[in-house]
């Protein structure tokens, strides 16, 4: 399976332009001498960070680039044309690795950032560079290098705020589409998120945080079971874990397990993620009879032993989402002030 966050694409830069052999024929210079000119450099291939897109869908489509060739040199000392660099954008935070070495070439993490990933061919040089008092008449000329040819693997890690976990159909998709104007698919039965997606939620005028909706989780994702480590990936740049879990879930397995079987993924893909700061979110309790609600979710949080933050929500429903997304607020805000003081 293809997935638009990762893609493989070859860049190709512009060849050097050849150097011209070429002499002055002038009806009143009979000994007009060399006056060939240098060829132009070569365009490179340029990787340009921009924050208008968010996924490497288009690159399923198109995979190869090419810088414009350097011109030849001309007679009458003139030098060819440089060729036009080729500036391909990709989403903010896209890694760039050298396919065949492995090597991390760039990290675009700033709109705007540029990396050159093939730089183009010198310029030949012509028959007039060679003139000397011991050779007048030169008659060699000295052709452009070749640009530089990459095969590049392009890798996207989702630059959010806050990012959702958990297993399938614990809701992830419906609390999105309920605090953001993001729209992914949701429906009533068990199915998956198959592609990451992104939601600025809006609080205020000026108070605001992006939100991603990671793909549902199972046992052995570590290790690529599943979608995989493609999304444990995404987490690694998320400041804040929401951890959803379905309080009855459709299958009848234990909310607490889910729970657990999840951490334990994190931990084995990362320490330091199994370590990142995690809210539990108890999701769907609009399926519990209201003098059920309670007393279920009291009882995960206390068999989890969990100590930071709870919240319980229906969120296709819209219940309890406003005091999570004030409280996320808050928190990022916070963490914002406490950045800015220590730089």
């Amino acid at each position: 399976m293809k997935f638009v966050d990762e893609a493989t694409i070859t860049v190709k830069a512009g060849d050097g332009g050849n150097g011209c052999v070429s002499f002055r024929r002038e009806k009143y210079i009979p000994l007009g001498g060399p006056d060939g000119g240098d060829g132009g450099d070569g365009g490179s291939v340029i990787l340009q960070a921009d924050a208008n897109l968010n996924t490497l869908a288009d690159f399923r489509y198109e995979r190869n680039f090419n810088a414009q060739r350097g011109e030849n040199g001309r007679g009458r000392n003139c030098t060819g044309a440089k060729g036009a660099d080729l500036e391909v954008r990709v989403p903010v935070g896209t890694l760039v690795y050298e396919e065949d070495t492995n090597e991390l070439m760039g990290d675009l993490v700033g709109n705007g950032q540029r990396l050159v990933v093939a730089r183009g061919g010198f310029h030949g040089l012509g028959n007039l560079r060679y003139k000397s008092s011991v050779n007048r008449s030169p008659r060699q000329s000295k052709p452009g290098t070749p640009g530089e040819k990459r095969s590049l693997r392009l890798e996207l890690k989702l630059l959010a705020d806050v990012g959702l976990l958990g297993k399938p159909n614990a809701g992830k998709s419906t609390l999105i589409r309920a605090i953001s104007s993001a729209r992914p698919k949701v429906a009533d039965y068990p199915f998956t998120t198959l592609y990451p997606n992104l939601g600025v939620v809006r609080v205020e005028a000026h108070r605001s945080f992006v939100v991603a909706d990671i793909p549902g989780l199972i046992e052995g994702a570590a290790e690529g079971a599943g979608l995989g480590v493609q999304f444990l990936k995404h987490l690694s740049r998320t400041g804040l874990l929401l951890h959803l879990v379905d309080v009855a879930p459709m299958d009848g397995s234990d909310p607490v397990q889910d729970v657990r079987a999840i951490a334990h993924e994190l931990d084995k893909f990362s320490a330091e993620l199994g370590e990142r700061e995690r809210w539990l979110v108890l999701n769907k309790t609009d399926l519990l009879a209201e003098d059920e609600r309670e007393e279920r979710c009291r009882d995960i949080v206390q068999r989890l032993d969990w100590q930071g933050p709870v919240f319980a929500t229906a969120a296709i429903a819209g219940q309890g989402t406003q005091a999570l997304v004030f409280a996320i607020m808050e928190a990022i805000e916070n963490k914002r002030k406490a950045a800015a003081q220590a730089s």
